[in-house]
């Protein structure tokens, strides 16, 4: 009678084989629906990579902190609310290039940023450029624009989403890590650079950058 047992021990390291492999497999395909799918690698956006990679040298200065999009990556279509109660989405600003900003009254920075915001929208805000400032405040939705009204601050449109769900979105592309954020954003939806945290909008350099990216940079130099 044939001894199997030697097949049968050769047989092992071929099955634990194939499981590792199977679940290198796994763990490739898992991390790569995780925190590696952010670059959506969306042919559209490839025109946002060299915008990003024309105006990365006027990152310095009060956007020092500007981290400029390496990888195609369309953002999702965002949804928020108008002044008016009315459903938007960042899908109805295609067109034009946009700075699309969260915060909250809660948040410090963010109060600090909005001035700044405002007279970035006065000063550049047309058909080529927007600020989109959306406000997360989740309880009382009459105290950011009781904010904005005290601050004098009139030239921002307001939107809101009351249940935060634009922070998330964008936090689950790794585009939201805190408040606040703000993402700029091409014509066609895709990102040309991102910030975590609060920045001078209305500096002589953010005026540079946004100019930059918008095309309108020869006509303003």
């Amino acid at each position: 009678m044939l001894d199997k047992t030697p097949s049968a021990t050769r047989r092992v390291p071929l099955v634990i084989a194939t499981v590792a492999v199977g679940g290198l497999a796994g763990f490739a395909a898992l991390y790569g629906l995780g925190l590696s799918r952010a670059p959506s690698g969306d042919p559209a956006c490839r025109s946002a990579v060299a915008t990003a990679q024309k105006i990365a040298p006027l990152a310095h200065g009060e956007l020092a902190a500007l981290t400029m999009a390496s990888a195609p990556l369309k953002l999702p279509d965002l949804t928020f609310e108008g002044a008016d109660g009315k459903p938007k989405k960042l899908s109805d600003f295609r067109g034009k290039t946009l700075l699309v900003n969260l915060w909250a009254t809660w948040c410090v920075p963010c109060r600090k940023e909005m001035p700044a915001l405002d007279e970035l929208q006065g000063k550049l805000s047309g058909p080529n450029f927007e600020v989109v400032a959306i406000n997360i405040d989740t309880r009382d939705p009459e105290k950011p624009k009781t904010f904005l009204k005290e601050a004098n601050l009139t030239r921002l449109g307001y939107f809101s989403d009351q249940k935060a769900k634009v922070f998330q979105d964008l936090k689950a592309i790794g585009r939201a890590l805190g408040m606040p954020t703000s993402v700029l954003v091409d014509p066609q939806g895709c990102e040309i650079a991102t910030i975590a945290g609060p920045a001078e909008w209305a500096s002589e350099d953010a005026l540079k950058l946004i100019r930059a990216a918008t095309g309108k940079a020869a006509a303003a130099l």
